[in-house]
């Protein structure tokens, strides 16, 4: 196996299997070889070669050329055997309700995963409870009693709970909960973002005042103007990162099966839109190991790419069937639905090693053109599987149901998730997001973890200009703008997060978005000097964009708690995925 001295201590000290005194007792090969094992045990269901299938799986996994989300390499095989790593659980209005939810949450992020909640349901604060003649607490309230029972909650004995907390936009405690995350001594184990409506952001455009509507009457409460509330959001996000923003009427119309719910929230990194107790297991392609070169100009590799996504959907979909569930009905929703996330990693990398910029619009249309092209293949493997198999329960009268179509073994297929520390083993870039920085630190578990990128160490070598003086600058800083030295060309292709602009990140994201089925994880970068006004530029370009969510994060931000993208993270032991 080809892994680096980082990939190597990320595995010591989260997913190779212990002793009672917590030394490895499995190499990395036998880790993989164990979840290739257990995920492979779901061909026998159907009739099929599990041995043959194994062996398939575990040469993807060995070659990294693809890693599931961190539950499965944790607990495939395993007593535990929880491997999905995204949840959303309902908050009904009742005490019995809240306080179930955070018992099933508990059961949940003790094994794993990542947990997502909308609190729309709760009536707002100072509202009549008629069962005491009391008044409610409202939404906010509850949430810190959520982040609190987290903080006692250890993920498989190897991090911390990760949440997301939603609230609409229309629910009269939405301003108590946009300035939520001011303090960041609250709500630390929380990720939390305002649920927007079509109706609120024309609102925004028009400088409209909107209802705030009491859920538990039906009744519009109070109206504010519009663009105060959006300033309070554009305010908060640009002071700590938080609130995000999901635009839910854009995520309901991608709803592939609308005749079982409304999606409501998300997991806790915003690119996995659940209903009300359902799951989502995830794996992400490492793209920067698909490229040939013809020649001397290297090219992606799609037929090699495409058969790497049959086994890895298949691989997805076997997770499924041998998934030890928390709850009986979220295994009746998963398996009703059959969710399942393909993404990518590594993109920035296979970038790099293209020669292409990711600030250009080569490379926006690259990202483009190749998600197409995996979506495409990720499609028909899951229509070959619904021959195989069977369409997913739940499959009549979902948006696949349609006149000449294949039936689908899976409502959804692609995801684009961060990959956190699975990039690491990978030892690529995460997600879709650009480099943060050309060399860093990190800490995970407390190791310190320090990565200069391979990419920039081979062309300076290559074309003459690497030394150990201009590997110190570059340690130094982080980014190649300002050291003399290097070519210009190599200092736009190896452009930073912070170096490219707002548009541009959200460009890319929307890019992949056209052909995702669920949504994209990807941080809208800004550098320090970024005014509240680039905030708000930016959300209106991601509405109109066709973006289901955005996240910005401007650099210098005080915010801590859980920080789910890579460009964000001081410990990636607070990852969700």
């Amino acid at each position: 196996m080809e892994l680096t001295e980082n990939a190597l201590k990320v595995l010591r000290a989260r997913y190779l299997v212990k002793d009672e005194k917590g030394n490895p007792i499995e190499t990395p090969e036998q880790m993989f070889h164990r979840v290739a094992t257990n995920i492979a045990s779901a061909e026998k269901l159907y009739g099929d070669d599990d041995n043959a299938w194994r062996q398939r799986f575990y040469s993807l996994l060995v070659q990294l050329k693809f890693l599931p989300n961190s539950p499965a390499l944790m607990n495939a095989g395993r007593r535990l055997g929880q491997i999905a790593a995204c949840f959303v659980l309902p908050v009904a209005d009742t005490m019995e309700g809240i306080f179930g939810t955070l018992k099933n949450a508990a059961l949940i992020l003790q094994s794993g995963g990542g947990t997502g909640f909308s609190f729309s349901h709760l009536r707002p604060r100072l509202d009549v409870v008629r069962s005491t003649m009391g008044v409610a607490s409202g939404p906010v309230s509850f949430m810190k009693i959520y982040n609190q029972a987290t903080d006692v909650i250890k993920q498989g004995g190897a991090r911390r709970g990760a949440n997301m907390g939603i609230l609409r936009v229309d629910h009269p405690d939405i301003l108590e909960f946009i300035r939520a995350k001011k303090n960041t001594r609250e709500l630390t184990n929380f990720n939390i973002s305002v649920a927007v409506t079509d109706a609120f952001m024309e609102a925004v455009e028009k400088g409209l005042k909107y209802g705030l509507v009491n859920p538990r009457t039906g009744e519009v409460a109070s109206r504010l103007p519009a663009r105060d509330v959006f300033d309070e959001i554009v305010a908060c996000a640009w002071e700590t990162g938080d609130p995000g923003i999901v635009f839910i009427d854009v995520i309901n119309r991608a709803n592939p099966t609308p005749h079982i719910g409304q999606i409501e929230s998300t997991n806790p990194c915003g690119e996995q839109p659940l209903l009300p107790n359902e799951a989502c297991v995830l794996g992400s392609i490492n793209l920067s190991r698909y490229v040939e070169t013809n020649g001397d100009k290297p090219e992606i590799d799609y037929d090699a790419l495409g058969r790497d996504i049959e086994t890895a959907v298949r691989f997805l979909d076997d997770s499924i069937d041998v998934n030890h569930y928390p709850l009986p009905e979220i295994e009746a929703m998963h398996k009703g639905n059959r969710k399942i996330g393909l993404g990518v990693m590594g993109f920035a990398d296979l970038l790099m090693i293209l020669g292409v910029e990711y600030d250009s619009d080569e490379g926006v249309s690259v990202a483009r053109r190749l998600m197409g092209r995996i979506q495409d293949a990720a499609h028909l493997a899951s229509a070959e599987l619904a021959r195989q198999r069977g369409a997913f329960p739940n499959f009549k009268g979902s948006v696949w149901d349609r006149p000449g179509a294949p039936p689908m073994r899976n409502a959804t297929v692609t995801t684009i998730a961060p990959t956190g520390t699975i990039s690491i083993i990978a030892d690529c870039s995460s997600g879709i997001e650009p480099v943060f920085r050309i060399a860093l630190k990190r800490l995970v578990l407390d190791s310190e973890l320090q990565e200069i990128n391979r990419h920039f160490i081979r062309i300076a070598r290559a074309r003459g200009f690497y030394s150990e003086e201009l590997m110190a600058k570059v340690l130094k800083t982080g980014m190649l703008k300002g050291i003399k030295g290097v070519p210009a060309d190599i200092k736009r292709l190896f452009k930073t997060a912070h170096e490219i602009s707002p548009e541009r990140h959200i460009q890319m994201q929307a890019a992949f978005q056209e052909n995702t089925d669920n949504a994209v994880s990807k941080t809208i970068n800004l550098p320090r000097h970024a005014t509240r006004q680039d905030v708000a530029k930016a959300y209106l370009l991601a509405y109109h964009s066709g973006c289901k969510g955005v996240t910005v994060f401007r650099y210098g931000t005080k915010k801590k708690g859980t920080l789910v993208q890579l460009t964000e993270v001081t410990n990636l032991s607070d990852l969700a995925d």
